[in-house]
Formats: structure tokens, sequence, C-alpha cells
């Protein structure tokens, strides 16, 4: 007397799909990440924000800061990924449209933060203007 589900429900194959698990911790492992990383990102950003763009680029040429700077952008980019795909999973009711939004979703989270840690880099490495 294990199973309390009914017949019906167990044929419609209905019930826990057993993944929740690992979403679940990835959006607690960003948070906490962002929770040390944002202070510290609009700290520096408040502090960096009347200077020109060769002290912003010496700031940025120190290893910690470049690193904690891509840490905060691939935390934030990752935690709202998974942010918006649990809104999308949720309210959106037809299957295709969910599909290719959860598609979308991921593409251009994965593009932007590629983007971000590129431009990132290069101002970090003295690669000039961007």
């Amino acid at each position: 007397m294990s199973d309390l589900s009914t017949p019906l429900r167990r044929a419609r194959g209905l019930g826990s799909a057993k993944t929740g698990v690992g979403h679940f911790i990835g959006q607690r492992v960003s948070a906490v990440a962002l929770l040390l990383l944002a202070p510290w990102a609009l700290w520096s950003g408040a502090h960096l924000a009347g200077h020109d763009y060769d002290r912003v680029r010496m700031w940025l040429a120190s290893p910690v800061n470049a690193t904690l700077l891509v840490l905060a952008v691939l935390a934030g980019f990752y935690h709202g990924q998974l942010g918006l795909r649990v809104i999308i999973e949720d309210y959106i009711g037809k299957h295709t449209t969910r599909t290719l939004l959860l598609i979308l979703n991921t593409f251009v989270a994965a593009a932007a933060a590629a983007l971000t840690v590129i431009c990132i880099l290069g101002v970090s490495f003295g690669g000039g203007s961007v």
C-alpha cells in the first residue's frame, strides 16, 4: 500500500517528474552567489561612476576585480534564466509556444552572458575601447 494514487492518475502519468531538485539547487546556489557578489558589484559601480575609461580599465585589469565581475555576471544571467524558465513553465499553456519560449530564453541568456564576459575580458586585457 505504498502507492496512494488512483488507477486513472497512474494511467495518465501524472505526478512528480523527479527533476525539480537540480533546478531548486541551482536557483538557491546562484541566489547565494548573488547575495555575496551583488553588493560588491554595486559598490564598485558606484565608486567608478565618475571616473574616465582609463581609470575603469585600470580597475578592471586587476585579476580579482575581473574575476569577481565575471562571476557576478554569470550568476546573474543564470539566476535570471532559471527564474524566467519557471514563469514560462507555469504561465504559458500552449506546448509549442512554451517550448519555443524556453529555447529562446536559454539562447538569449547564454548569448547575453557570453557577450558581457567577452566585453569584460576585452577591457580587462586592454583591448581598447569596446
